[in-house]
């Protein structure tokens, strides 16, 4: 009904896109695929091989592909079986790691048999930040080396090292890594038989608590939205408000010092969506105190750096400190128009 609606609009003479008049003039269709396994390494043009490939990773990923094939399907229903689709997969990017990045250390059996691995997720979003900062500094790939923060509802770094994923904070799934609007993050494994011992909570109930009720909405027992939280905290100094962005800002911390060693350094970290873009409040509380790394803010850029590109380090600091806003649904554009001309 969703995309219906929305086709409706394209067609209409409300939509105010240029060179679209009907559904004719659209000539493929992009979806963003959550989970493509080791079997899809970069977008592709979806064909019944790639349907039967996406079900295939819905074990790893049970809430998003079933979702993202119900697009796929919707879409042969209303613009016809022949529209181009193409599948542009969130963990692509990412398989550019080495087994000492993705492979757990538990039995290797389980990885043999059921591919229990790290992937990661965002990589669209670490993609496009990687080749804006490399754009903007006129590099080549191979001389990329930085740490992408992607900061919103869901949260994950990477280091990227000669252009390409070298590891990322999220792992078999987007629960691992940084602390989120409402997903925990790391934690002990061992919390999960406890409270089932004390609360009697099943395992769907303590992971769907992890996934939902968890992160910044757990910790502060208010919401998962960071600028509510920040308001929070200014006007009444609230405790619980205060403690959840410090966790927030602290775990971050962690990973950035994390990824300068497996780097060996970096030239940049790179703050990117909705709260990497827009909070100059947690982009300070991330960065202060890392001096010993030759990270230095300039506040007033900072404060100045609001959804826009732009360089927020000051000229002594021996690594730059970056804004760059993401861009996902205009390189899901892009391999869509490159995946169906070389069909």
């Amino acid at each position: 009904e969703a995309i219906q609606w929305l086709l409706e609009w394209v067609a209409s003479n409300d939509n105010n896109l240029d060179g679209i008049c009907s559904l004719s003039d659209i000539h493929a269709v992009g979806h963003r695929v959550v989970h493509g396994g080791e079997k899809f390494q970069s977008s592709v043009y979806i064909n019944e091989n790639v349907i039967e490939g996406i079900e295939e990773c819905i074990d790893l990923a049970p809430l998003h592909n079933p979702a993202n094939l119900s697009g796929i399907k919707a879409i042969s229903q209303l613009l016809g079986p022949n529209t181009a689709q193409v599948a542009v997969f969130d963990t692509a990017f990412h398989a550019s790691m080495p087994p000492t990045s993705y492979i757990y250390p538990i039995p290797y059996q389980f990885y043999r048999r059921y591919k229990i691995r790290r992937y990661g997720f965002h990589g669209t979003s670490h993609r496009y930040i990687g080749y804006r900062y490399r754009t903007i500094k006129g590099l080549a790939k191979k001389d990329t080396n930085i740490i992408t923060l992607h900061l919103g509802n869901g949260c994950s770094a990477c280091a990227i090292k000669e252009g390409k994923s070298y590891v990322t904070s999220m792992g078999m799934s987007p629960l691992e890594g940084l602390v989120m609007g409402t997903r925990s993050g790391d934690i002990d494994p061992m919390i999960i038989d406890f409270i089932n011992h004390k609360e009697g909570l099943s395992l769907d109930q303590i992971l769907n608590m992890f996934n939902k009720n968890s992160g910044l909405l757990g910790v502060s027992g208010l919401t998962h939205d960071m600028r509510e939280l920040i308001a929070e905290y200014e006007d009444s100094a609230d405790r619980r408000a205060k403690m959840a962005i410090d966790i927030f800002c602290q775990r971050i911390k962690k990973y950035i010092g994390a990824y300068l060693a497996e780097l060996n350094g970096a030239a940049a970290i790179v703050f990117t969506g909705g709260i990497g873009e827009n909070s100059s409040f947690v982009r300070n509380e991330i960065t202060k105190d890392l001096d010993f790394f030759g990270i230095e803010i300039d506040q007033d850029k900072n404060d100045a750096t609001c959804g826009v590109e732009g360089v927020i380090s000051n000229a002594k600091s021996r690594i730059e400190v970056h804004v760059i806003p993401t861009n996902e649904e205009l390189l899901i554009a892009r391999d869509t128009f490159r995946a169906i001309a070389t069909d």
